[in-house]
């Protein structure tokens, strides 16, 4: 059985996919900063016994990074899958304890420093995978190169869009270290995930009805996204969105996946790490 490792794994998508393979047999460890979810899940989960396991960590900031990095190494010296799916909605910009705006070290660092940093335990598995659960194939937005910090012209639909097309990047930017680790960023549709409590009114209650009634279950995304955990992609680099209970391939040649600001991004990620460090 697999061991599967899973950011955001408490709430909407990562919640139920944890409980999807728990109940194939695999050991999933899920890592949310809420303590409170955290306790939730473990109860949910207790007919798994020490299958289902709980960090709480605020991947937001290097500390909570680091944190789950250690526990993760420490009690797992394998992991299968890492799927990245911490993301939080915030009404106006934040910074955090690093100095990094909160929306870009949520959304996008905490999978570019995860998904590197875990690379050895990944490559002890036969198929490893890191699925990063983004927006592939929508084209709107970029990483602003002159102010990714978003310090002139912030929004959270522009701050979510920017660290979106920077996980569109981080795909290929890890593929190029080799290896038999897949690299898979997933665009999951619209999927009911509320409730959406960073959103301002009356923009939550809006989203909260379009959910309601357009939304796919946070389970049908689940079963997608298993699919691709249990036959994974060749080596490598690709990108997938989901179609209804299926998965299409998303063109690579898109412009969003460019190597060269592939290769620009990281040394932007290299240089915003070493700052903090």
């Amino acid at each position: 059985m697999a061991t599967i490792v899973i950011t955001g794994g408490t709430r909407g998508i990562g919640r139920a996919l944890a409980h999807r393979r728990l109940a194939q047999g695999d050991t999933v460890v899920t890592v949310a900063r809420s303590a409170a979810n955290g306790e939730r899940f473990l109860r949910e989960s207790a007919e798994h016994g020490e299958r289902a396991r709980f960090i709480a960590a605020d991947l937001s900031t290097l500390s909570g990074m680091r944190a789950a990095i250690v526990a993760v190494a420490a009690g797992h010296p394998g992991v299968d899958a890492l799927v990245l799916g911490a993301n939080d909605l915030t009404p106006r910009r934040a910074v955090t304890e690093d100095g990094f705006e909160s929306v870009l070290a949520l959304y996008y660092l905490s999978r570019a420093v995860l998904a590197r940093e875990l690379r050895t335990q990944l490559e002890r598995t036969p198929q490893p995978v890191v699925l990063n659960l983004s927006g592939p194939g929508i084209t709107q937005g970029g990483v602003q190169w002159d102010d990714p910090q978003l310090t002139r012209r912030w929004s959270g639909l522009r701050a979510q869009l920017q660290a979106g097309r920077a996980n569109d990047l981080l795909g290929p930017a890890l593929a190029r270290q080799g290896g038999r680790t897949r690299y898979v960023v997933y665009n999951p549709g619209f999927v009911d995930t509320r409730p959406y409590v960073g959103m301002r009114q009356p923009w939550r209650a809006l989203a909260e009805l379009a959910a309601a009634a357009l939304a796919a279950p946070p389970d049908q995304a689940a079963a997608a996204i298993g699919a691709l955990l249990d036959a994974p992609p060749e080596p490598g680099f690709s990108a997938w969105r989901r179609r209804g209970r299926d998965n299409r391939r998303i063109d690579p040649a898109l412009r969003t996946f460019d190597a060269a600001d592939a290769e620009r991004l990281e040394r932007l990620t290299l240089d915003l790490l070493a700052a903090v460090d």
